[in-house]
């Protein structure tokens, strides 16, 4: 089985001669780079937005139990003993 997919082999088989005319002394991320970075923040927009909007349906005020309360502190329940 061979270590490349047939894909992956002719991506570099483009990309090598591209890689030949950059400048040694001068290493940028190039359009590859800006392409990953637009999605990862878009990306994080819609993890943001999509958190936003369930912290918004989020209750923070706690509900009390109505039926353990009272017998929990009624004085008039029976003392165990």
């Amino acid at each position: 089985m061979p270590d490349m997919s047939a894909s992956a082999s002719l991506a570099m088989t483009h990309l090598v001669p591209l890689a030949k005319e950059v400048d040694e002394n001068k290493v940028t991320p190039g359009v590859l780079g800006f392409i990953v970075f637009a999605v990862m923040a878009v990306a994080v927009w819609g993890l943001m937005k999509s958190m936003n909007r369930h912290m918004g349906k989020v209750d923070f005020k706690e509900k009390t139990d109505a039926a353990a309360e009272p017998a929990a502190g009624s004085p008039a329940s029976p003392a165990k003993g």
